[in-house]
């Protein structure tokens, strides 16, 4: 970790509830937010699954993307980590990430969200993790530099429904804990 997590905000990581989903559903119902996630809001019933998945990795795994809560107890977005979800990239390893609500950019959440997501997996024994970023995100690759990972491989992701470019370049950031 670098000397600019030193001063990082304070916030509170907890299982994401099924109340969550809704908060989720709120806050990232932004085109800005979801830029780099195909551009659209997904659908509420989308944000009920994986609240519920997220649940089921917590208790099968010790770690999910949690709810992230600014220092009043509100939520403002997730982070956390979750095994590898497609067939495409880094197959069979972690990856750790974050979104925000607009409303919590540049104020350090994203990084101390990130560093909080990284001491837990050390804690609880994941050896490394990688972080997926969208060629373009500029503030998620700047998180990825602030907590020490490093770029690993660039992968071309396959078409996604919604995407308004049928293939894009994403980075591979990895971290060994």
């Amino acid at each position: 970790m670098s000397d600019q997590t030193a001063t990082l905000p304070a916030v509170h990581l907890r299982v994401p509830t099924h109340e969550d989903a809704f908060a989720w559903h709120r806050l990232f119902d932004d085109p800005e937010v979801m830029e780099f996630f195909g551009g659209t809001s997904a659908e509420l019933s989308m944000y009920e699954e994986l609240t519920a998945r997220q649940r089921r990795h917590d208790a099968e795994l010790g770690y999910c993307l949690w709810t992230l809560l600014d220092a009043d107890g509100e939520p403002i977005g997730f982070t956390g980590a979750q095994p590898w979800p497609r067939d495409w990239g880094p197959t069979g390893e972690i990856e750790i990430g974050w979104r925000l609500a607009r409303s919590a950019w540049g104020k350090g959440y994203a990084t101390a969200a990130a560093v909080a997501t990284v001491e837990r997996l050390r804690a609880a024994g994941v050896p490394s993790v990688v972080a997926m970023v969208r060629s373009g995100n500029e503030r998620s690759i700047a998180v990825t530099r602030r907590i020490g990972m490093e770029l690993a491989e660039t992968f071309t992701t396959p078409w996604a429904q919604g995407d308004a470019e049928p293939r894009r370049v994403a980075h591979c950031f990895r971290l060994t804990l």
